[in-house]
């Protein structure tokens, strides 16, 4: 006989409410419409191809409650770094204004098939060595493992899709905040374990930023044409593949 009374029971029915109430939220929004420029650094073209469109998930492959509620501690956390970075006498906008309720800074190109969203922007701040104003912020959560690595080998190398990002917001976002790609940007990592914050410095890659746009107009290109794009692997096997949410679909298609 189960006892309901028990401490595990009380957190199984209770987390089963948040988790099918987070679930039905995030099932109820609209997907995006348009290729996310934090998205073009990602490893596998054609899977950007089916996120573009909007192809239906492999059966289970859809965020569950768990995740969801990882993505909405990490959301929360930006909240707080905002807040920590200004009592530190930054002068950081996150929406258009400055008020809370303004529009988020962002860029919308190629008709508004490829846009972005920014984290924010510096206006000024402490005097750091090497960071002039304005500058683009970019935050991020992460576990213990992966904070250690961005930490000790920078965003570059452990995290290019974190690095192909940052260049397209400074390339795209020029145009609306003068200035902010000749001065790097802010990079900073949270580690959600601990609150150990890593703060990085990362100058304007031109070269990435043009690469990464090119991708953007092949994916699209391509897309129009009804053709897929190249896989990232020769095996369904491959670690990008195995936890690819479109890897069913994508190993049931020509090459």
């Amino acid at each position: 006989m189960l006892d309901f009374n028990s401490r595990s029971q009380t957190s199984a029915h209770v987390n089963a409410a948040i988790d099918a109430a987070l679930v039905a939220a995030n099932q109820a929004t609209p997907p995006r419409s348009y290729l996310g420029g934090s998205r073009l650094g990602h490893a596998c073209e054609r899977a950007l191809q089916f996120e573009f469109v909007k192809a239906p998930k492999d059966e289970g492959a859809d965020f569950d409650g768990r995740l969801l509620r990882i993505f909405g501690i990490g959301h929360a956390l930006e909240d707080v770094a905002v807040a920590w970075l200004r009592g530190a006498g930054f002068d950081l906008y996150t929406r258009r204004g400055g008020g809370e309720h303004g529009e988020q800074f962002g860029f919308s190109v190629a008709g508004g098939r490829i846009r972005g969203h920014v984290d924010g922007v510096f206006a000024g701040g402490p005097a750091i060595p090497g960071m002039a104003f304005p500058a683009l912020w970019e935050c991020k959560t992460m576990n213990a493992k992966s904070w250690r690595e961005t930490s000790s080998k920078g965003v570059a190398a452990a995290k290019p899709i974190y690095a192909a990002q940052i260049a397209v917001y400074q390339a795209y976002m020029d145009a609306s905040v003068p200035g902010v790609a000749d001065n790097p940007a802010l990079f900073t990592a949270i580690n959600k374990d601990t609150a150990e914050m890593h703060h990085e410095l990362v100058p304007f890659n031109a070269e990435l930023a043009q690469r990464m746009s090119d991708r953007a107009v092949r994916i699209l290109a391509a897309t129009d044409a009804g053709e897929l794009l190249p896989r990232l692997a020769s095996q369904a096997d491959h670690f990008e593949c195995r936890f690819c949410p479109w890897a069913k679909r994508c190993w049931a298609q020509p090459a």
